[in-house]
C-alpha cells in the first residue's frame, strides 16, 4: 500500500477514536483486518482490558468474506458468554464494506446490538 492510503486510515481511525469510547455497559468492538486475516476485539476502554476477542487464525475457509462471517458469529458468542449485549462499533479507519461489513452483520445477527 501507499503511505498516502495508509495515513488517510490512521487520520480516519483518529478522528473516529475521539467521538467513541468503550464503557463497562457498553464496550468498543474493535476490527482489525490484514491482508490474510481478521481480527476483533471487544474493548473497555476505561479499564483499558480486552473483554472478548476473536480472530480468523486457524480456520479453514476458502474466501475471506466467509472468514469474517465465521469471525462476527464467534465474537458474538464470546461477548454473549462474557456477559455482553451491546457495543460500540470500532472499523478502525477501514471502509465499513466488505470484510468490515460481514464481521458486523454476523454479530448482529448473532445477538450484539450497535
Amino acid at each position: 500500500m501507499t503511505t498516502k492510503k495508509i495515513e488517510r486510515r490512521i487520520k480516519i481511525k483518529y478522528r473516529v477514536r475521539n467521538k467513541i469510547s468503550g464503557t463497562p455497559e457498553c464496550p468498543r468492538m474493535s476490527v482489525f483486518r490484514s491482508n490474510k486475516q481478521i481480527y476483533v476485539q471487544v474493548i473497555d476502554d476505561l479499564s483499558g482490558k480486552t473483554l472478548a476477542a476473536a480472530s480468523s487464525l486457524g480456520m479453514e475457509v476458502e474466501n475471506k468474506a466467509d472468514q469474517a462471517k465465521k469471525v462476527g458469529a464467534l465474537i458474538a458468542q464470546k461477548a454473549q458468554e462474557a456477559g455482553i449485549t451491546k457495543v460500540v462499533f470500532d472499523r478502525n479507519g477501514y471502509l465499513y464494506h466488505g470484510r468490515v461489513k460481514e464481521v458486523a452483520d454476523a454479530a448482529r445477527n448473532g445477538g450484539l446490538k450497535f
